[in-house]
């Protein structure tokens, strides 16, 4: 495996992601539908990695426009994953933080399996192969991905 490889693979990884993630059953809102799923869940891993931060903030370390963690952030909130609070230190600074309770549409998302959308990418429906490749995929997440939510039971 080169750095193509593993980028290519990445994006794969990626898409079967996406297409794992259950539809959403509200009508986003006309601030959160410039939100992009990859958009929401690249501020997702950085506020995984800095639990209180502004969108600047989260805007420098990702490299996206602040309009894009700003539509991020809208749609977190939207969802009941995130909660806002204007700074104590600077009130012209709002804070970013995970929400204190596990909303409805958080618990759905860590709650739906991969094994569909993996069934469908590996070009089979035998239950150990994927099986196999989820057990690949979580050791590789143990080791690459820390704060990942642990997986269902």
């Amino acid at each position: 495996m080169n750095g193509v490889d593993l980028f290519l693979l990445g994006r794969t990884l990626m898409k079967i992601g996406e297409e794992a993630m259950p539809v959403e059953d509200i009508t986003p809102s006309r601030t959160t539908q410039a939100a992009s799923l990859r958009t929401v869940l690249v501020v997702v891993a950085d506020l995984r990695a800095h639990p209180e931060a502004s969108v600047g903030e989260i805007a420098t370390r990702t490299g996206l426009p602040q309009s894009a963690v700003s539509a991020a952030v809208a749609r977190l909130k939207e969802a009941g994953a995130v909660v806002t609070a204007p700074d104590p230190a600077d009130r012209r600074r709002v804070v970013i933080r995970t929400a204190p309770e596990v909303s409805d549409r958080v618990e759905a998302v860590r709650a739906a399996g991969v094994e569909g959308p993996l069934a469908a990418a590996l070009g089979t429906e035998d239950p150990a192969r994927v099986a196999e490749v989820v057990a690949a995929l979580e050791f590789l997440a143990g080791r690459l991905a820390p704060g990942s939510a642990p997986r269902r039971p």
